[in-house]
């Protein structure tokens, strides 16, 4: 059962597997989504300062049933915080906004503010300000781990010839159809754990065909497909719902892809576009 599975950090704490992603959930809904997956079994909630929901995760989180122990949380500093006092007000505001003690993960949202996100400037000292804070935070016990976001090689090279706390995780875009297999392959070459937002391309996985045709085979979805070719790549996959259901049915991956059904898949024409989501920077394109 994935949800009861971990992958363990090079700091040696342990990670559940399997994330619920909250991006796009409110404050309030996120509650009731927590404590859903909760009971559901998840054990590993991932929110941001940017989804304004931290709040709700909290309360959620609180009234879910599970100790906190068993639960982990992540969080990320937002994009924009690129200053060591920032960055330090930044992580104990989300510490009070989530009410809690401590947080599991927290991670530098992006290496470039969202707004200049597709411009040159790297951003190199201000991702070695905001992470020297993180260093601090977590040498204080006051989060568990630390990590990136969106960072590519230029930008983990900046963090490792600096710091004194190795990065633990990357989160980045990863999906069927788009899977940046040298700085996946870069990432864990350091000891980073890759874990894959949006593994259903933001629900445009389920518009493919030759996609659905695959998950037909293994009498399986198109999420479950992709959720499962993400874990098979030893990535940590973090679907977003807010719905029990799909909760439920993203963590029955309990199959194997074949070796040949995972190449076709890795090697699949990218996605040109994300409906939607393509206002996003991430999901923008270069």
């Amino acid at each position: 059962m994935i949800l009861e599975e971990k992958f363990t950090l090079s700091n040696g704490v342990e990670i559940p597997k399997l994330g619920l992603g909250t991006w796009f959930i409110s404050n309030e809904d996120v509650v009731q989504a927590v404590k859903d997956a909760a009971k559901t079994g998840y054990r590993h909630i991932d929110t941001a300062q940017a989804y304004q929901n931290e709040g709700g995760v909290g309360e959620g989180i609180r009234a879910c049933g599970v100790s906190r122990e068993e639960m982990f949380v992540t969080s990320k500093l937002a994009a924009e915080v690129k200053t060591y006092d920032e960055a330090v007000a930044s992580i104990e505001q989300s510490l009070k906004t989530l009410g809690l003690d401590y947080i599991d993960l927290m991670i530098i949202h992006s290496p470039k503010p969202w707004a200049k996100f597709l411009e040159n400037d790297p951003f190199f000292e201000g991702n070695r300000e905001a992470w020297r804070a993180l260093e601090e935070a977590y040498k204080a016990g006051k989060l568990r781990a630390i990590g990136l976001s969106n960072f590519e090689q230029a930008d983990i090279d900046n963090i490792l010839e600096s710091c004194s706390v190795k990065p633990m995780v990357n989160q980045i875009l990863t999906h069927i159809s788009n899977t940046p297999k040298e700085l996946i392959q870069y990432t864990q070459d350091k000891g980073i754990l890759v874990e894959a937002y949006s593994p259903i391309g933001h629900g445009e996985l389920l518009k493919n065909q030759e996609i659905a045709a695959v998950a037909e085979k293994y009498s399986i979805s198109v999420p479950q497909l992709g959720i499962r070719y993400c874990l098979q790549l030893d990535l940590l996959p973090i679907p977003k719902t807010a719905n029990s259901a799909h909760m439920k049915s993203n963590a029955e991956v309990d199959f194997v892809i074949s070796e040949e059904d995972m190449e076709f898949l890795k090697n699949m024409e990218q996605i040109e576009h994300y409906g939607e989501a393509s206002m996003f920077p991430v999901y923008a394109g270069k």
